[in-house]
């Protein structure tokens, strides 16, 4: 029995709803909607804007390493998932930290033009990615993220920052 090909444009039509709406949500935000406090998170709404970014520039960089452990024999993946889940309170320390630094550089006059060279980017390895490469998959360290599962295949990678968008879209307080 034949697998069924990875719907692609399914995909890029989730990255291209989240890249417009992020431009909205980003356009229409007033200072003060900057920086309120985010709902159930200790980030600005400016910070956890960027955050959102981040979910896209992460995968950009797990892309070449499910490449790389999808090859690799299994075990060695789920070790190194195992290690990570070890240091996940540090992790989420780093995190936090780091999208409150980001943030400075990627503020709300640069985060709407690194999302869309972010996404764009996905899109261009997405359109580039060869069929068997998509199954490829990988252990991942599954309390770092809601939206990791114990194996993802390098398919549901491309489709995990569009579930962290929308997750932490959820979490903005602007126009409150």
């Amino acid at each position: 029995m034949a697998e069924s090909s990875v719907d692609r444009q399914a995909i890029v039509a989730e990255l291209e709803r989240t890249r417009r709406t992020f431009r909205l949500l980003v356009e229409s935000a007033g200072d003060d909607d900057f920086d309120r406090a985010s709902a159930g998170t200790r980030w600005t709404n400016e910070q956890l804007l960027f955050h959102m970014v981040f979910g896209f520039m992460v995968v950009l960089r797990l892309v070449p390493l499910v490449r790389l452990f999808g090859r690799l024999p299994p075990a060695i993946g789920r070790a190194h998932a195992r290690l990570l889940n070890a240091a996940t309170t540090p992790f989420h320390e780093i995190n936090f930290r780091g999208s409150c630094a980001a943030a400075l550089v990627f503020d709300r006059r640069r985060m709407v033009g690194k999302c869309d060279r972010v996404i764009a980017a996905l899109e261009r390895k997405l359109a580039r990615e060869p069929e068997r490469n998509l199954r490829l998959g990988m252990a991942f360290p599954s309390r770092w993220d809601p939206f990791f599962a114990d194996y993802m295949s390098l398919a549901e990678v491309y489709r995990y920052p569009v579930q962290h968008f929308d997750f932490h879209r959820r979490q903005l307080t602007l126009g409150e």
